[in-house]
């Protein structure tokens, strides 16, 4: 390769690097491009930047906004054709994560994302097999479905992006109940987790130390503030989880805690449990000729009360004594 191929073919990618990094929405200024570069090992100077962006919008519908220093992106307009490829197993993704997961992201990642979605939708049409795949796989709930609550829009932008930016969310939110009361909260947002058809704020208040949830529904209203979140020092989102917080606690006046549950049932029934556990140390135990013991340390929450009251008389005996008082709702 002669040296002036050698340049074209390092300017090539140099300018690709640099096309790649922008986006649809967000302004992106010269030097952020280059920090962004620099992380990545290829070392460029601002001049050389800006001598680039001049050259690829002679031929690519790219903009900038004439600030200084300049920002750049891509034009509301340009087709998506100018982006980067996108495969048919890509696709597919694209679909499934607009399908199921769109309602978890934030409504400014969305937007920037409906392009690609668009892309997915045009590039499946032309692949019916693979097309067949979305009108083949379902989600289904494993309990009673029901129809998610209306939510705020603007409260949920403000919250997402709260989350996203690590700020803390001035807000309006109604307590339950026919009359529950709009109470001011300042609140740590931590997470989100969708927990059947509701969605829920996983945060602290500014004023408790406390982890709590609220239901995304009853915010009335919310806006970002810009202080910064405070976070617990030990918070982690799947330890939380596994801890059982979110199967709510049966007394709101104790932490949730975990019990060593048995479960004692006819053999066709402590099948289930061979196929889907308890826990990772459960275990199962022939007792008699048609009797069995399914043994596991589970959290004790409502959920697994209202869950044990689905299996009906199928539950022949259940421990703790506490477990099987709150199951029949004996005081």
């Amino acid at each position: 390769m002669s040296s002036q191929e050698k340049e074209t073919s390092n300017s090539l990618y140099r300018q690709w690097q640099i096309l790649s990094r922008l986006g649809t929405g967000k302004w992106l200024g010269t030097r952020e491009i280059q920090e962004t570069l620099q992380r990545e090992g290829i070392d460029i100077s601002l001049r050389t930047i800006q001598r680039d962006l001049n050259q690829i919008s002679q031929r690519f519908p790219i903009e900038n906004n004439k600030a200084v220093p300049q920002g750049w992106r891509w034009q509301s307009d340009a087709p998506i054709q100018s982006l980067p490829h996108m495969t048919s197993s890509q696709a597919v993704t694209f679909m499934m994560v607009e399908e199921h997961l769109k309602h978890l992201l934030p409504p400014s990642l969305v937007e920037e994302m409906n392009p690609w979605f668009d892309l997915a939708r045009r590039n499946l049409s032309t692949h019916n097999n693979v097309r067949q795949w979305i009108n083949r796989v379902r989600i289904v709930p494993a309990t009673q479905p029901l129809i998610p609550p209306t939510v705020e829009r603007d409260a949920q932008q403000a919250i997402y992006e709260g989350l996203l930016q690590d700020k803390q969310i001035e807000c309006s939110y109604r307590s339950r109940g026919a009359h529950g009361e709009d109470r001011q909260y300042t609140l740590n947002p931590l997470a989100l987790v969708q927990k059947g058809p509701i969605i829920y704020l996983i945060c602290t208040r500014h004023d408790k130390s406390d982890v709590q949830t609220f239901a995304l529904h009853r915010f009335k209203s919310a806006k970002v503030l810009e202080l910064r979140a405070m976070h617990p020092v030990d918070f982690e989102i799947d330890e939380y989880i596994d801890s059982g917080a979110l199967g709510f606690r049966v007394d709101f006046n104790q932490p949730t805690r975990n019990i060593d549950l048995q479960l004692y049932m006819q053999e066709a029934d402590a099948l289930y449990f061979s196929e889907s556990q308890l826990s990772k140390e459960q275990t199962i135990e022939k007792i008699s000729e048609d009797l069995y013991k399914v043994s596991a340390t589970v959290p004790f929450t409502s959920q697994l009360i209202w869950w044990l009251r689905s299996f009906g008389k199928k539950m022949i005996r259940i421990e703790p004594i506490e477990v099987f008082n709150a199951v029949h709702e004996i005081e």
